[in-house]
């Protein structure tokens, strides 16, 4: 099926802005996590395009990935079986898509472009699960920062992206205290700092209290274990930015811990 095929059959209707956990490499072998990954994208509507905010790719000012088809992903871990420096994910370019959101940032803000950036595996790794035949345009852009305040003016800068059929998907993971967790066991107990952490913003998010999230440094329980460094949490910000159902609270897609860390993932109308 050609690029243009697919796009006939996809009606521009308004898409959900994401946040999802991305997990490393290995999640796509966990006995549990892709099943519900497959769910999720299953239950959405067929997106015409997907734009990418990944926790692993920070670059100020806002820069634009690869929009060309056949840019190698990028394998941006190390320590891993050789298998999964193998993976490919050939999805199309999303030139139109980059040209949109190059047109919505504000003209004293320059956009920086970086044509040979594939996908990090914030972006693709999550994608071989939901949309294995590589057969939607993706495009990634930078974080152009880490304050919330901020992205969560990004997030509502894309959001009219929506309603042209474009997933706004931001990929962190909801806690992220590497230093402080075993890699024994995926089943492992998570520790309080993680628990404590997941919960309360689950409640923020509930109650609509967007104030604390943006100030969760100094709020939140948990903190600094859940985040040593908090580029996992920033993508949060732009998916609920571009999220546009002031009274309607984020919907949990996905539950419960790896690793210890919580891989709760939301869905945002």
């Amino acid at each position: 099926m050609t690029v243009q095929e697919v796009d006939r059959r996809v009606d521009s209707v308004a898409m959900p802005s994401i946040y999802l956990g991305h997990g490393a490499p290995p999640l796509v072998d966990d006995e549990i996590w892709p099943d519900e990954l497959r769910k999720w994208s299953a239950a959405l509507p067929r997106p015409k395009s997907i734009l990418v905010v990944s926790a692993h790719w920070e670059s100020a000012p806002l820069t634009i990935g690869a929009t060309e088809t056949g840019v190698p992903l990028f394998y941006d871990f190390y320590g891993f079986p050789q298998k999964y420096y193998q993976v490919k994910y050939p999805a199309p370019g999303a030139p139109v898509l980059a040209k949109q959101v190059a047109a919505l940032m504000p003209d004293n803000e320059p956009v920086a472009h970086q044509p040979q950036r594939g996908l990090d595996h914030g972006a693709y790794v999550p994608l071989t699960v939901m949309y294995p035949e590589a057969n939607i345009p993706v495009l990634q852009i930078s974080m152009p920062t880490l304050d919330p305040a901020r992205l969560l003016e990004l997030g509502k800068r894309l959001a009219p992206l929506r309603d042209e059929g474009v997933l706004i998907m931001g990929s962190g993971f909801l806690t992220h205290g590497l230093p402080y967790i075993s890699f024994a066991d995926p089943q492992s107990r998570p520790p309080s700092w993680s628990t404590e952490f997941d919960l309360w913003t689950d409640e923020a998010l509930a109650r609509g209290d967007v104030d604390s999230l943006v100030n969760f440094k100094n709020r939140a329980p948990g903190m600094p274990y859940a985040h040593p460094s908090t580029e996992h949490f920033a993508p949060l910000f732009v998916a609920l930015g571009a999220a546009t159902t002031a009274d309607k609270s984020p919907t949990t897609q996905v539950d419960g811990y790896w690793y210890g860390l919580a891989k709760r993932s939301y869905e945002l109308s």
